[in-house]
């Protein structure tokens, strides 16, 4: 179902059968965006359970509070979600993070996601915190700006583009979207018909809010409130994202590699989560619904109990 803010939460069907969610639980949302998965969580958990939720955007935050204002159920902070250790006191039965930029986040040219509306050349999730993409894209000498839009865009005329915009700043700061997204498009054809800038916003993007290393610190700080049984599920969009999640996943299904083979293995090297599933998709239905659907791939993985612990 789509929301009124025109933002419709991806694999929400996915997420509810991979968490397995359970009456009276407590689950953790790391990225609250406009709150559909954690509505569908509550419904689950029923009277007896709680949903933390957090989100560093304020635009989120704020309206999170408005529309489950009546539900005291729903805890919601501001806070990225690599603290999310520091804000979770007790250990959950579920943690979901939910990666990327949601529609109301671009949507908004205020906020200065978009290539396609005119805004302030921004990008960061928290507008109070950290340097906007205008600020870097000022700053950063060719060969940063190249090794970024290279390395997080995934983008092949990184050097090609680097050298456009160093050339274009020269004559006038670059603070607006669309005029980025012009010195892009004129260094680069357009292909397999999206737009040029596509991957340099990814870049400047995931730049700006450290979106791998935030994913990072999140997998860990999820992975130690989990409680025995409780499962972790991560819906990514690219897949340098999904990559991450996938080692952090097999790191911790897997026999420490030092110790494989041996008759005897130590407690410490044992595995402490096993795998929930093979990855899952959107079907096909969802994507015609809700294109932003088609590159969503979720990950889950479930906490095992301490080596020895009753069963």
């Amino acid at each position: 179902m789509e929301h009124a803010d025109g933002h419709e939460p991806v694999l929400v069907d996915e997420v509810l059968e991979a968490l397995a969610p359970v009456a009276g639980g407590l689950y953790v949302d790391g990225t609250f965006g406009r709150g559909g998965h954690a509505r569908r969580l509550l419904e689950a958990v029923g009277p007896g359970g709680a949903v933390l939720a957090l989100d560093r955007d304020p635009d989120a935050i704020a309206a999170g509070r408005a529309a489950f204002a009546d539900d005291p159920r729903l805890e919601l902070v501001r806070s990225d979600f690599a603290r999310l250790g520091a804000v979770v006191a007790a250990h959950a039965q579920g943690v979901l993070l939910d990666l990327g930029v949601s529609s109301p986040q671009l949507d908004d040219p205020a906020r200065g996601f978009s290539f396609s509306k005119d805004g302030p050349l921004d990008m960061r999730m928290d507008p109070a915190q950290g340097e906007s993409a205008a600020d870097f894209v000022a700053r950063a000498d060719q060969r940063e700006l190249q090794q970024v839009i290279a390395e997080l865009g995934e983008e092949r005329f990184a050097r090609r583009i680097a050298q456009a915009i160093v050339t274009a700043r020269a004559v006038a700061p670059i603070t607006r979207t669309l005029q980025l997204a012009e010195v892009v498009r004129r260094a680069v054809r357009t292909r397999d018909g999206k737009h040029p800038a596509t991957r340099t916003f990814q870049a400047l993007r995931m730049h700006v809010n450290d979106e791998l290393g935030q994913l990072r610190a999140a997998l860990e700080a999820a992975y130690a409130v989990l409680a025995p049984g409780g499962r972790l599920a991560v819906i990514s969009f690219h897949s340098l994202e999904d990559r991450i999640v996938k080692r952090f996943i097999r790191a911790h299904t897997e026999v420490d590699p030092v110790f494989a083979g041996l008759p005897v293995v130590p407690p410490a090297a044992l595995p402490t989560l096993r795998e929930v599933g093979r990855k899952r998709r959107a079907t096909e239905a969802e994507i015609a619904r809700n294109p932003r659907a088609r590159s969503a791939v979720l990950r889950c993985a479930e906490r095992l109990p301490p080596p020895g612990a009753a069963a």
